[in-house]
């Protein structure tokens, strides 16, 4: 059997059921980008619907769009900067655009104008990541143009949004009260945002205060804790990757999961899920290469992630980055096999 990434749909309904009920009484927004971390963005935004999400996060115009061929009722939110054929697009499908910059604010007015329609616009305050972002000291005039839009009908400016830094509480405080400034300068102006969303994952399950009403969440969905995080009461990971021994050579067996795209063979040493836990040697640029065990034969099967072996965060805390990195690195070629 070839390597294969094991979904499971009911744990992702569980897990997208515990997230919503910890940020309740504020909404979800179900966040999708990289295919939904490789676990396939149509199933993912399927089952997450069927179990109550209203939002949706694609993160590009493409992936909004093909949101919207599924589910012509929720709310999809694609915050990537995007050309104004995909800002058109965009529109004509009721996507809620993202915003931070005021050129980028332009644009979105521009073909709100050519289309006739009006554009749901969620601007974005830089509060201290600068990922994106207008700057707070821009940030009252960009308030005044995407208000003189409202006013003629072109765009609605249906919330405020940024990204938290998650470096220290002090600095989330601080971002916390720039972003709630920005709020109130926009609701001076006569702006009416009904979704206010300042936190992703980390921050919207551990500190309350800083929710608003909306909460971007990808990575925990899909059962994947923050590196060097804490476990999460009621989240599993969704996927397994498993795999197969190709070749057996005296003290070491090949699996056929490939190289994971590349990651280096700093994972060496992790230990895997299977028959005398076997632990990674090498991962090379087409194979990946463990310790054997008594009796290993090509055709045995190991966990690399998920299940009975390590989690995705496992991995990546070896080689200093994040879960999420593990899943994507995972190649399209592998079967997603879903249960």
């Amino acid at each position: 059997m070839p390597a294969r990434l094991e979904i499971s749909t009911s744990i992702f309904r569980d897990n997208v059921r515990a997230v919503m009920a910890r940020v309740a009484p504020g909404d979800m927004m179900l966040v999708t980008k990289d295919d939904a971390y490789g676990h396939g963005l149509e199933w993912a935004v399927r089952e997450a619907h069927a179990v109550g999400a209203r939002w949706i996060g694609s993160y590009d115009v493409p992936s909004a769009l093909r949101v919207r061929a599924l589910l012509p009722d929720v709310r999809i939110f694609a915050w990537e900067t995007s050309s104004a054929d995909e800002v058109a697009e965009a529109i004509r499908a009721g996507v809620d655009l993202g915003v931070g910059t005021a050129g980028y604010l332009r644009r979105v007015i521009d073909e709100a104008e050519r289309s006739g329609r009006r554009a749901l616009v969620h601007l974005k305050i830089d509060t201290g990541l600068h990922r994106n972002g207008i700057r707070p000291e821009n940030w009252a005039d960009a308030v005044t143009e995407a208000r003189r839009a409202e006013d003629a009908g072109l765009l609605h400016v249906a919330g405020v949004w940024s990204h938290l830094a998650e470096a220290s509480d002090d600095e989330d405080d601080a971002a916390r009260g720039e972003f709630a400034h920005a709020v109130a300068v926009l609701r001076d102006a006569g702006g009416t945002p009904e979704h206010l969303h300042l936190t992703a994952s980390a921050a919207s399950w551990a500190r309350p205060e800083l929710r608003g009403t909306l909460s971007r969440i990808g990575a925990f969905c899909y059962g994947v804790r923050s590196a060097d995080g804490p476990e999460l009461d009621g989240i599993r990971p969704a996927a397994s990757l498993r795999a197969d021994i190709v070749d057996v050579q005296d003290d070491r067996v090949r699996i056929d999961v490939g190289a994971l795209d590349g990651l280096p063979s700093n994972l060496a040493g992790a230990v895997l899920g299977g028959p005398d836990a076997p632990r990674i040697l090498r991962v090379d640029g087409t194979w990946t290469e463990l310790t054997s065990w008594a009796g290993a034969s090509a055709g045995d099967g190991v966990t690399v992630f998920g299940g009975d072996g390590p989690s995705a965060t496992d991995l990546a805390e070896r080689i200093d980055t994040v879960g999420e990195e593990i899943l994507t690195r995972v190649s399209p070629l592998v079967p997603r096999r879903y249960s």
